[in-house]
């Protein structure tokens, strides 16, 4: 088993490879983070202007950003006897910022594409990079799950 990931290109610029690779680097990210097999997560591939409406109204931040996550798990104890899904939350990538961003960084959109689904995830796992050492735990975190899915810059 791996974990269910809800797959959502709002876009339909996707292809079925690139698809496929965001699914493959996030069941990567799960198995190196010890995620329990059977959680779920969605993906939603959106336009600029969508995740800058989205941007605007959950963060106050009135601009487009690459990728916004929405955190459902919060580790709530729960009866034993209430069995429920491992929600892990939502990842909104915009499609738009992957491409200009390949493009700035010089890699390409798949590469960017890996990294704000992984990006995105280990959000929706807790971690942060709102510190210099919280930064590097969860940058080095990264590099390693796209450097084992071949996707090096």
């Amino acid at each position: 088993m791996s974990v269910i990931i809800d797959f959502n290109d709002e876009t339909n610029t996707l292809s079925d490879q690139d698809t496929a690779l965001m699914k493959q680097v996030l069941q990567a990210a799960c198995r190196h983070e010890d995620v329990a097999e059977d959680s779920e997560l969605s993906v939603t591939v959106v336009d600029n202007e969508t995740i800058h409406e989205m941007n605007n109204q959950y963060r106050d931040v009135d601009k487009p950003t690459d990728v916004i996550s929405f955190a459902l798990n919060d580790e709530e104890e729960l009866p034993d006897d209430i069995e429920v899904p491992n929600l892990l939350g939502d990842i909104v990538i915009s499609i738009d910022k992957a491409k200009e961003q390949a493009e700035s960084y010089g890699h390409s959109v798949e590469r960017e594409l890996g990294f704000l689904a992984v990006h995105g995830c280990l959000h929706l796992l807790g971690y942060t990079h709102d510190t210099a050492e919280a930064e590097k735990d969860m940058f080095s975190r990264q590099e390693t799950i796209l450097s084992e899915c071949g996707l090096e810059r």
